[in-house]
């Protein structure tokens, strides 16, 4: 088996397959979340930086369907800003995942994906036509949040589904997002070496199940009650708040 996975008992195997399967039918469906059902499992069995490198290069290569199909609905005058930003402090979360404790970021990003939650729950909503400093202010905090984890969902999530905008549009405006803030990632990413053997042997396991799900996930969304998009994007959220709280790891790992 690969060297990365050798300590790993065969059940451990499986589960981590489980998970990327189900991560990605997430993605499929609500152009984000991935990340925050992955991340959190794989960064307690594998060494943070080459999850998070795996999990980008696997993301980047298999989503690209989705890219080709979202960029004639997505709204690029939020988009814009929000991946500059994104690219400009995805440096700031690498230097912090390569210098930091990583009990220490973990609990940051719990307590940062927790307040997003809570803005969402009380009924919030961004009204006013977004701003490009406003969008470059959300990318920037995603750009931090996905160098450090890969999960810079929360700020962007919150701030589209904040506004009136449809589903499809706001789910469009997030993979687009992602992909393109993907480019400053990897650069980021290659700059602290990441990229190693130890990834090129995760994407090798990852792409069959991953792509299946995001497969199956992108057409379910076809059929999906538009209502249906906000509650599953604010379950994912509380999913990721609840595993990556470091309290709970002896629960839920």
């Amino acid at each position: 088996m690969f060297d990365v996975f050798a300590s790993f008992t065969p059940g451990t195997l499986l589960f981590l397959s489980a998970v990327l399967f189900v991560a990605g039918c997430v993605r499929g469906f609500a152009g984000f979340g991935a990340g925050m059902i992955y991340m959190p499992v794989a960064t307690t069995l594998i060494f943070p930086p080459t999850a998070a490198a795996g999990f980008l290069a696997l993301d980047l290569i298999l989503a690209l369907p989705l890219v080709v199909k979202a960029v004639r609905l997505c709204d690029w005058r939020t988009i814009i800003p929000a991946v500059i930003g994104s690219t400009i402090f995805v440096h700031v979360g690498t230097w912090f995942i390569a210098t930091m404790d990583v009990l220490l970021l973990r609990w940051i990003i719990f307590f940062i994906v927790a307040a997003v939650l809570i803005l969402l729950i009380s009924g919030w909503r961004y009204k006013r036509a977004p701003t490009p400093p406003i969008s470059f202010g959300v990318g920037a905090v995603a750009g931090i949040l996905g160098g450090v984890s890969q999960v810079a969902g929360p700020p962007v999530v919150a701030f589209w589904l904040s506004s009136a905008r449809q589903p499809a549009i706001v789910r469009a405006n997030l993979i687009v997002f992602f992909a393109i803030a993907s480019i400053g990632t990897v650069f980021a990413y290659w700059l602290r070496d990441f990229f190693t053997l130890d990834v090129v042997r995760l994407l090798i396991t990852g792409i069959p199940v991953y792509g299946l799900g995001l497969y199956l996930g992108s057409t379910g969304f076809k059929n999906a009650d538009p209502k249906l998009y906000r509650i599953i994007a604010y379950s994912l959220i509380a999913i990721a708040v609840v595993t990556s709280m470091p309290a709970l790891d002896p629960y839920l790992r």
